[in-house]
């Protein structure tokens, strides 16, 4: 009997101890699907994460092609505030270059009044042009010739030979609006 008793009390341990591993065994089981689930969490909020950061860097390139473009804008509308006025200021050129020779002509005349109503005129007008951006270029007889900056119209034989490539008359003023040249003074090269 007490090998029965032995024997039952085997048997009901080893059912207990049965139970536990059913019992471990489906809380495991439990343990993996958790694991499985915090992975899938994870690996999701991964894939968040990186399409957080795609839309971040599209949005930060947006933007830096934003600030070009109102950077490029902006430097455009000042090229062309301080050029706004160049084709203007270009047709008025003859204007100022007719007054230059009225003066002169006037100059040989004995009427003063006319002479200085003229001038008046003209400083007015060259005022108002040089008030908008415009100056004359100074080209004196003597100067280098320069390809960049004089437009030469002939070359004839230098009457010094300190003057050969050099600056022998200006037949008409040259201009620049800003830093750009609009008209090249015209000059006669000595050679």
């Amino acid at each position: 009997m007490s090998n029965n008793k032995d024997k039952e009390h085997q048997d009901e341990v080893f059912q207990e101890e049965g139970l536990l591993q059913e019992e471990e065994g489906s809380n495991g089981g439990e343990a993996d699907s958790t694991q499985e689930e915090m992975t899938e969490e994870r690996s999701e909020e991964e894939v968040l994460k990186e399409e957080l950061g795609k839309e971040k860097d599209k949005f930060l390139r947006l933007f830096a092609e934003f600030e070009n473009y109102k950077k490029r804008t902006t430097r455009e509308r000042m090229e062309l505030y301080k050029t706004a006025g160049q084709e203007v200021i270009s047709a008025l050129l003859p204007v100022m270059d007719d007054f230059d020779r009225a003066v002169r002509e006037i100059e040989r005349s004995e009427d003063s009044e006319l002479f200085k109503g003229v001038t008046l005129i003209q400083n007015k007008f060259r005022d108002t042009l040089m008030s908008k951006g415009l100056e004359e270029i100074e080209v004196d007889k003597g100067d280098t010739f320069d390809a960049e900056i004089h437009e030469a119209v002939t070359q004839i034989p230098a009457p010094d030979k300190k003057l050969q490539g050099k600056v022998v008359d200006v037949i008409e003023k040259g201009y620049k609006l800003g830093d750009r040249i609009i008209r090249h003074p015209k000059v006669v090269v000595g050679k």
